[in-house]
């Protein structure tokens, strides 16, 4: 079985904005959390979300550690709709109630002509589910956003989806999986 490791892209250059499906780019303190979060770590392969906040990095490790490298769409960040791009003091002057709705329960309250939550479950765990099962004993590192990591772990740890918000998962986050099947 598979060993997963996922980490989140560090800050960008579209910081305090949804910018799920905007392809923004690493600021100089997003790559410098990225590098000090894989220090040390050892892996077999890296797979990457196509966006390039999560794959010139994954790049940039790949060709330093000489691994192999690939992209899963499966990993992209969530569509926003019409709040791509709009940052969240803009959503609390304009759309105070709606936020709130969105942040207490994702699940039900997305954005307008976001992608459901449901949709991206499905997209992020059929991933996981292929990626975990796999059978041999390579350690992936996947390099992704914060919702997919919320969803996965929400999937380990029997969190119901609309709680998935209240799980913290800062700039340069690395899990290893490992442990949060162990608690569950």
């Amino acid at each position: 079985m598979s060993q997963l490791f996922l980490l989140r892209h560090g800050m960008t250059t579209g910081h305090g904005r949804y910018c799920g499906s905007t392809d923004v780019a690493l600021t100089q303190e997003g790559w410098r959390q990225m590098w000090a979060s894989v220090e040390g770590g050892q892996w077999d392969r890296i797979v990457s979300s196509p966006l390039r906040r999560c794959l010139e990095f994954a790049t940039s490790l790949a060709e330093r550690l000489n691994l192999p490298i690939s992209t899963e769409a499966r990993l992209r960040e969530l569509h926003f709709g019409e709040w791509e791009g709009v940052s969240v003091e803009e959503l609390m002057i304009n759309q105070p109630e709606a936020l709130r709705l969105f942040w207490e329960d994702p699940d039900r309250h997305a954005p307008p002509g976001a992608e459901p939550l449901a949709a991206a479950c499905t997209r992020v765990l059929s991933f996981w589910n292929e990626a975990a099962t796999r059978a041999t004993e390579e350690r992936v590192l996947a390099i992704a956003h914060g919702g997919p990591m919320r969803i996965v772990r929400a999937e380990l740890t029997a969190l119901p989806r609309e709680r998935l918000l209240e799980i913290d998962v800062p700039y340069g986050t690395l899990w290893d999986t490992r442990a949060f099947m162990a608690a569950s």
